[in-house]
């Protein structure tokens, strides 16, 4: 009797984004649809040995009973950067810091690691893009040089962990992960296999050593965290460093947090002498002008849970060609597109003849719908060269009808805007009855588009707010 040959082993291909396997290569993964992430595993795709159970360490206790002494958060000595953070940062809290290149990510981390040093606490700062003399001479110009913090120019992921166990630092920098290569593994620096494993021996040391650690990480064309996705999930916070290269605004806000909210954003003030906390920032968004002018209303949105003022600017102007030029800036083109048409039916607004220039002041983005009766406001001022009341802010989002449909925080925005010094407010009528209005501001309710003209121009019926309910 013939015998069966025995069937070798399939090869296994698995997605180096999510994990997903399969017995044969595909080009777009079906888990978490990336294209070319499936590479092949070498091992059989539908097996999985048998793992024997071992005795724990230490037995699992009653959750009420664990300390939690470990995990107090300790002040980066940013104030910006601790409100994104949910405090501070957390013994043993492993943070990735993305944004792209020049955006400011190694001048606020490196004037983090000197403060952590001021404060008597020793930083150690591994830099693996630049010489270890260029973030001397940064350390300088932002005066971030202190004896406590320790500097290095590493590539290798043992030496890295070499300099953890000599050194014994309070907080780990490392600039970036994306430059850090193990050894053990094959594969230049960067690449997905180089990656996961410096990752994991950096987050292994971070929770061994109770350390705080910050991960720097490059972005990709599309914004995204560059390398596996597993890298997301490893660490413990990820934040995203954002902002304009023509701008000195930057903003930090959490995507992911263990420790805190991620509804927080921090704002700063990058210059030549490093980069500064803004704990109101609204001098960068509102311009200085001693008289109102045509085609300007300002908004206040919330970006997470923080108010911040915007300034809109609108310019209409008759067009020298058969197809009028819409152009935006900080606004979304697409929402201002549906505005022009909202004025054109519901105010006869003669607008599709005209050039239309939309913007924001100081990079502002105003990508938030409560900023359409802003936008539409700014137009029609603009259109008919008539400014605003002064003193006004307007807040609201439009439907396709011309009403002004309800909002989140009104209370919020409009103790902010009172705060700014604004004593005008156009919002939706809707909150009529349930708003309770700042003291010293003149609320009017709006039901469409046309009363919040005529409110942003004449008097109408309003509410005066006394602080009480």
């Amino acid at each position: 009797m013939a015998t069966r040959a025995t069937r070798s082993p399939r090869a296994a291909w698995e997605c180096s984004e999510c994990g997903w396997r399969a017995a044969k290569w595909v080009g777009r993964c079906a888990e978490c649809q990336a294209w070319g992430t499936v590479v092949e595993a070498g091992g059989p795709a539908a097996t999985r040995s048998a793992t024997a159970a071992t005795p724990p360490r230490s037995p699992a206790r009653p959750i009420d009973e664990v300390e939690i002494a470990l995990v107090a958060t300790r002040t980066s000595g940013v104030g910006e950067l601790d409100r994104v953070l949910g405090g501070g940062l957390v013994p043993g809290a492993v943070i990735l810091m993305a944004g792209e290149p020049g955006v400011g990510k190694s001048t606020l981390l490196l004037d983090v690691a000197g403060r952590t040093a001021r404060s008597g606490t020793r930083a150690l700062y591994i830099t693996g893009e630049e010489s270890a003399a260029q973030v001397r001479l940064r350390a300088q110009r932002i005066g971030a040089v202190h004896p406590d913090l320790m500097l290095a120019a590493e590539a290798d992921l043992g030496t890295v962990l070499g300099h953890v166990e000599a050194v014994d630092p309070g907080l780990l920098i490392l600039d970036s992960v994306q430059t850090i290569a193990s050894a053990g593994v094959e594969g230049a620096a960067g690449g997905v296999a180089q990656v996961r494993e410096v990752a994991a021996g950096v987050i292994a040391a971070a929770k061994e050593r109770h350390l705080p650690v910050v991960l720097v990480g490059h972005v990709t064309k599309d914004g995204g965290i560059a390398g596996p996705r597993v890298l997301e999930h490893l660490v413990d916070v990820v934040c995203q460093f954002e902002g304009d290269r023509h701008s000195r605004l930057r903003m930090v806000r959490a995507v992911k947090n263990r420790y805190g909210p991620t509804d927080e954003v921090g704002c700063f003030d990058l210059s030549d002498t490093g980069i500064t906390g803004l704990a109101d920032p609204s001098g960068l968004f509102l311009s200085e002008r001693a008289t109102g002018e045509p085609g300007t209303c300002v908004t206040i949105t919330l970006d997470g849970a923080r108010p911040m003022p915007i300034e809109v600017q609108a310019l209409v102007a008759p067009s020298a060609t058969p197809h009028p030029r819409r152009a935006t800036s900080g606004v979304e083109s697409a929402r201002v597109s549906m505005t022009l048409a909202v004025l054109e039916s519901r105010l006869r607004l003669g607008l599709s003849a005209s050039d239309v220039y939309v913007s924001t002041i100081g990079g502002a983005r105003a990508q938030e719908p409560s900023s359409d009766v802003a936008v539409a406001l700014a137009l029609a001022s603009a259109h008919r060269r008539a400014p605003l009341r002064r003193g006004l802010v307007a807040v609201g989002e439009v439907s396709l009808t011309g009403q002004l449909r309800p909002i989140t925080g009104l209370e919020r925005r409009l103790g902010e805007a009172n705060r700014l010094g604004f004593t005008q407010a156009v919002v939706p009528a809707s909150a009529r009855g349930g708003l309770r209005a700042p003291a010293g501001m003149t609320v009017h309710f709006a039901e469409d588009l046309r009363t919040a003209w005529e409110a942003a121009s004449e008097p109408v019926q309003e509410l005066r707010g006394t602080g009480s309910d």
